[in-house]
């Protein structure tokens, strides 16, 4: 073989090295580009929920207005503080939650209504979005922290749900404090109870079809510095609720949802309604199947779906990206989010 041929195919040869290296190293850079995209998740966020219904500024006083908004505030601060600190979605959510279970201002722990024969039931879930663990306690009435016993079920059980004596039985084997059900009770919820069964009896309402003082819930969701996804739901149910009545809150998919994916929801409202059109999880399956994003998932599953039934209420949610969502059908909603450090909290429809 002569010399120039030799050369030809020498440089044919290392020609075609280059280019495949090249070709690789330009497909191993669109492969992390699309890792980098798939991985990319927003800032630490916290949103929350105080319930939803009739909540008019001219029914509110200054004062207590005043202290719906600093709870709220210091609900958000006291989760955020904890993703600051580098934990988990899971801890925040917990610890935004029983800053507001801790407040007669909510039906949920102090200040939760009451049955029609004037006891308190309490239901509360929590769910992990990377793991889709989930844990849920119904119908407890010793339980001071309801969302940490769902956090109990979830982390030391190999259960999801756990309701009544066994759910309370369960909690106090594991430490956690336990209260007479009087703890609960305040005067405002009496009063709302006693309403109740006056209308009752002058049959001008039943159990399903309550007033203003139908609503109520809190709720969080949360996503940490990881990409992790929690979201729970706390709540006392309906004033003059009978028969062991459960709603949404305590149901995975219906009140509460996470999925690191998609978004984590927390609802309040109507509960029968959300219970029967899945509303949580259709929220997130609206994302996957038909690539909304969490703003146009709620509001069409809310304004659309939802209020067309009939079913009031509202949801908060949250994406790996850190997009919120607070989207309700009802005059107002208690609820707000931080992010980058700045809280913004609203109660009104017009806010």
């Amino acid at each position: 073989m002569t010399k120039p041929i030799v050369s030809l195919v020498v440089s044919f040869i290392l020609s075609f090295i280059w280019i495949g290296c090249t070709v690789d190293g330009n497909l191993d850079k669109a492969n992390q580009n699309v890792v980098n995209e798939q991985n990319e998740t927003g800032p630490i966020t916290l949103v929350i929920h105080g319930g939803a219904g009739t909540i008019l500024k001219e029914n509110m006083t200054p004062e207590l207005e005043k202290q719906y908004r600093e709870k709220l505030e210091e609900a958000l601060q006291a989760g955020y503080k904890i993703l600051a600190d580098g934990r988990s979605s899971i801890e925040a959510v917990v610890a935004s939650i029983q800053i507001m279970e801790a407040s007669p201002l909510f039906n949920a722990g102090v200040g939760a209504v009451y049955t029609h024969d004037g006891r308190n039931e309490l239901d509360a879930s929590i769910m992990d979005g990377q793991t889709g663990n989930a844990g849920a306690v119904a119908g407890v009435t010793t339980i001071k922290s309801p969302i940490q016993a769902a956090l109990e079920v979830m982390l030391h059980s190999s259960h999801v749900m756990m309701a009544g004596p066994g759910a309370e039985a369960f909690a106090e084997a594991h430490g956690l404090e336990m209260v007479p059900n009087s703890y609960f009770g305040t005067e405002r919820r009496k009063e709302a109870l006693e309403k109740a069964l006056k209308k009752e009896v002058e049959g001008t309402t039943d159990l399903l079809q309550y007033q203003d003082w139908k609503y109520g819930t809190v709720g969080a969701v949360a996503l940490d510095q990881y990409g992790n996804i929690a979201a729970g739901t706390s709540t006392g149910g309906m004033t003059n609720k009978r028969y062991g009545r459960i709603g949404d809150s305590p149901i995975i998919g219906a009140g509460t949802f996470a999925e690191n994916s998609t978004c984590g929801v927390s609802c309040t409202g109507h509960g029968e309604y959300f219970i029967r059109n899945v509303v949580a999880y259709d929220i997130a399956a609206r994302m996957k199947y038909e690539e909304l994003s969490v703003q146009e998932s709620a509001k069409k599953v809310v304004q659309n779906k939802l209020a067309g039934l009939g079913g009031e209420g509202g949801v908060i949610c949250l994406d790996r990206k850190g997009n919120v969502a607070m989207e309700f059908n009802t005059s107002g909603m208690y609820r707000g989010y931080i992010q980058n450090s700045q809280t913004h909290v609203y109660i009104y429809k017009e806010e």
